[in-house]
């Protein structure tokens, strides 16, 4: 005789995946998330790119890719041989010029041609006397524009030492100018106008969008090389709480040499004053590192092997950083480009977050729009990402 039990039997059959709470869900993240930093750590390759790419590459850029006028070769074909005209040929100094080389007509193009000069004032005779007399007149400043950046900036620096050298001779004193409005120019966040503290920050911007992108891919291409992605199919863990174990450990180590560059190389040894919070900056960076580790991982499922993940990266990591308002102004692009920009890519929303912060100091009631900008496109990022995922890993 057998007594009848009303407990419910149990049965053998594993809970799903997608049954469980929260807290093994974020169980299962971090120790996937452990499992990536473990993967980081031994490939050698990949670490010294990442202290590479946040140390001597953000040194040697800011000191060496310089957009300042500094140095200029000119030339001086002096027709008048006036008092004023060698006044223009020795306010012509260092550290903006080199001595200024006199020339004759015929010699000039010769000079330009072969490289060796950047600019060339050409003074008519009888200048000085015509501006004394109140004649019109006029000198000549060619420019060699295949040095793009010295010709706009010095092309402006020498127009205004002609104007300045010509105002003192018709004034007939050093100390007051010939125009009746006294212009004074205060310039904030980089009163010297030193280009190293723009391109600092800025590679380490482009830096975070780089490495972020290639580390998160490289992580999938590399289990999908290796078969080791095969073992994540048959453990009870899902396409989403892998895809953020590779966001976060990757993220995690990006965000990690940001802060140290920007602590150590940018403020220690560049001088470079940062303004504001670099833990803001950090924790808005969260959500860009987000956004774009999810790219990474999407292209890391359109390609079967690193060759084809590279040649799938180049120009999308081109056009974030072309056209993100890091090297041109967004304001110089046609509005409907920019637009499209600000609506598909969270460059453009980062550059503004970053330049807020680490420039000008603002504060997070500054920047939350940027910030709430990066969140939408990373959460439509991730959720796309998410569901190519799973259809390419797990065929779901």
């Amino acid at each position: 005789m057998t007594q009848a039990n009303d407990a419910p039997a149990e049965t053998d059959t594993p809970r799903r995946p997608q049954d469980r709470g929260p807290v093994a869900y974020l169980s299962n993240v971090w120790r996937l998330s452990v499992k990536e930093l473990r993967s980081i750590r031994s490939d050698p390759t990949m670490l010294i790119l990442v202290i590479y790419a946040f140390s001597v590459a953000i040194y040697t850029v800011a000191k060496g890719a310089s957009t300042e006028a500094v140095n200029l070769s000119v030339g001086v074909v002096d027709e008048d041989r006036s008092d004023l005209s060698r006044s223009i040929a020795a306010a012509l100094t260092p550290p903006l010029f080199q001595p200024a080389v006199e020339l004759s007509v015929r010699d000039m193009d010769a000079a330009m041609n072969a490289g060796r000069l950047v600019f060339v004032i050409e003074i008519p005779p009888r200048f000085e006397a015509d501006i004394l007399a109140g004649r019109p007149t006029e000198a000549q400043v060619d420019v060699d524009a295949t040095a793009i950046t010295q010709a706009g900036n010095g092309a402006i620096y020498i127009q205004n030492v002609i104007l300045n050298e010509v105002a003192r001779r018709l004034s007939g004193r050093e100390d007051v100018g010939a125009t009746p409005v006294n212009v004074v120019t205060r310039v904030k966040y980089n009163p010297n106008l030193k280009s190293a503290w723009f391109t600092s920050v800025m590679q380490v911007i482009n830096n975070i969008t780089l490495l972020t992108v290639i580390l998160t891919g490289a992580a999938l291409i590399r289990e999908r090389e290796q078969g080791t992605v095969e073992h994540l199919l048959v453990m009870p863990v899902t396409p989403s709480e892998i895809m953020l174990a590779k966001i976060l450990a990757n993220g995690a180590v990006i965000l990690t040499a940001a802060g140290l560059s920007l602590s150590i190389v940018v403020r220690g040894f560049l001088q470079v004053p940062v303004e504001g919070s670099i833990l803001l900056f950090l924790g808005g960076s969260c959500f860009y590192v987000f956004t774009v580790a999810a790219l990474g991982i999407l292209l890391g499922t359109i390609a079967s092997t690193m060759g084809q993940f590279g040649l799938l990266a180049i120009p999308a990591l081109l056009i974030m950083q072309l056209l993100s308002g890091a090297t041109t102004p967004i304001e110089s692009m046609p509005v409907a480009l920019a637009r499209l920009m600000q609506t598909i890519s969270p460059t453009p929303h980062f550059v503004a977050f970053a330049q807020g912060v680490l420039y000008r100091g603002a504060g997070l009631s500054v920047v939350w729009p940027s910030i709430l900008a990066m969140a939408v496109i990373g959460s439509a990022y991730f959720l796309f990402a998410l569901r190519r995922f799973r259809r390419v890993i797990f065929g779901a």
